[in-house]
């Protein structure tokens, strides 16, 4: 008996309002598990849950959704993640002072001069990068069914409900008498 394994050789490619971040074509269980596992370490040692992020610490929220980043520039191509990962430190007028691919360097960097402030360069909505994550996470954790084990915070967010409820009762209304009535 005989079964071939088809591998891509195509990069994934997510198209975020026109910017397109390639993926990689494959990558190897391990790496991606513990990469995987860096980014729920971090994220649990921060105390952040990405589906409740009024309650964090804004020090805290910025390092997990840095961490976010860095996990998913893992699974990218050099030229995309490089965009994904740059951090600008800027002043308050917008003008870039400086670029770094290290948070505590933007940081250390940014103390030192009045009123600047550190931005991505490739700068998302929150929600954005949550289902990037989700994307990521089922395109190279082998699909929904086998997911690596995280924490709710990051799992997948319910199904919206499609049409309207109708008005019948159901079955286990209408088979199930109520006392007093």
């Amino acid at each position: 008996m005989r079964k071939s394994f088809a591998l891509h050789s195509e990069p994934h490619v997510a198209d975020i309002g026109g910017t397109e971040l390639l993926f990689q074509a494959e990558v190897f269980g391990d790496e991606f598990m513990d990469s995987y596992a860096q980014l729920r370490d971090s994220q649990k040692k921060a105390g952040v849950d990405l589906e409740n992020l009024a309650d964090g610490d804004p020090g805290e929220l910025r390092r997990t959704m840095r961490a976010v980043r860095l996990f998913l520039a893992r699974q990218m191509l050099p030229e995309s993640a490089e965009l994904f990962t740059t951090l600008d430190v800027v002043d308050e007028a917008g003008r870039t002072l400086e670029s770094f691919r290290d948070l505590d360097e933007a940081e250390a960097f940014a103390e030192g001069h009045d009123g600047a402030r550190i931005v991505d360069r490739f700068r998302l909505p929150t929600r954005v990068m949550v289902e990037l994550l989700e994307w990521v996470v089922e395109l190279y954790g082998g699909g929904a069914g086998s997911r690596p084990t995280t924490s709710s915070s990051a799992s997948a967010t319910a199904s919206r409900r499609t049409g309207r409820p109708g008005p019948a009762a159901s079955p286990s209304k209408a088979s199930t008498r109520t006392r007093g009535r």
